[in-house]
This record gives structure tokens, C-alpha cells and sequence, in this order.
């Protein structure tokens, strides 16, 4: 279990944020700085949530615990290395935008484990 645990919280951790990097080049030319990450969030959102549901298969709340922490970790670091350090955004880069997508990669598998389990009873 605890090779799977590194795949999902790292593999798919990594995935993720990728997708919505590569978004954030996509749709730069389309759409204004201050409103990008408005624009990614509900499709990274489905992404993740998607993701969840058919491809994580954690039995434990103490697992999802794990990817919500080792997913929001990674976002930060990634963000700050390959965004903040390497971009220089001109006006900044923490946001609310910013908060909440942090906020949801640790909500997200929280809440997807605890309705799988419950599911699952």
C-alpha cells in the first residue's frame, strides 16, 4: 500500500499541478493576469475531483489525509520554485484565487475520501 500511497500522492500530486501550470501558459495570451486563476480553478477543480473518484483507492481517512497534505505541499513548493521564483509575476502572485486553490487541494481529498468510505459501509 505505501508504494501505491507514493504513486497517487506524488504521481497524480504532480499530474495535477502540471495540468494547471500548462493551463496558466495556454490561456495567458486569452485571458487577463488578474482573472487566470479564476479561469483554471473549476477545470482544474473537475480534474481533480474526477481523479479522486475514479483513480485514487484509498480504504482510510488517515490515506486522503496523506494525499491532502502531500498534494497541497507540492503545490506550494512547485508554485513558489516554478512561478513566483522563475516568473516574477510583476504584481505578485499570492492571491485569493491563490488561498483557495490551496485551500481546495486539501479539501478535495478529504472530502472525496470521507464520501468513499462512507459509500463503502
Amino acid at each position: 500500500m505505501a508504494k501505491q500511497f507514493y504513486k497517487d500522492a506524488f504521481g497524480w500530486g504532480f499530474l495535477l499541478w502540471l495540468i494547471g501550470y500548462a493551463l496558466g501558459f495556454i490561456l495567458f495570451f486569452a485571458v487577463p493576469a488578474a482573472l487566470l486563476g479564476w479561469v483554471i480553478m473549476p477545470v482544474g477543480s473537475l480534474i481533480t475531483l474526477g481523479v479522486l473518484w475514479k483513480k485514487i483507492k484509498g480504504n482510510t481517512l488517515g490515506y486522503y489525509l496523506g494525499l491532502a497534505l502531500a498534494w497541497t505541499l507540492l503545490a506550494v513548493i512547485l508554485d513558489y520554485f516554478f512561478l513566483v521564483k522563475l516568473l516574477q509575476p510583476a504584481d505578485g502572485y499570492y492571491k485569493l484565487d491563490v488561498y483557495l486553490y490551496y485551500a481546495l487541494t486539501f479539501v478535495f481529498p478529504l472530502a472525496a475520501g470521507y464520501l468513499k468510505i462512507k459509500k463503502s459501509i
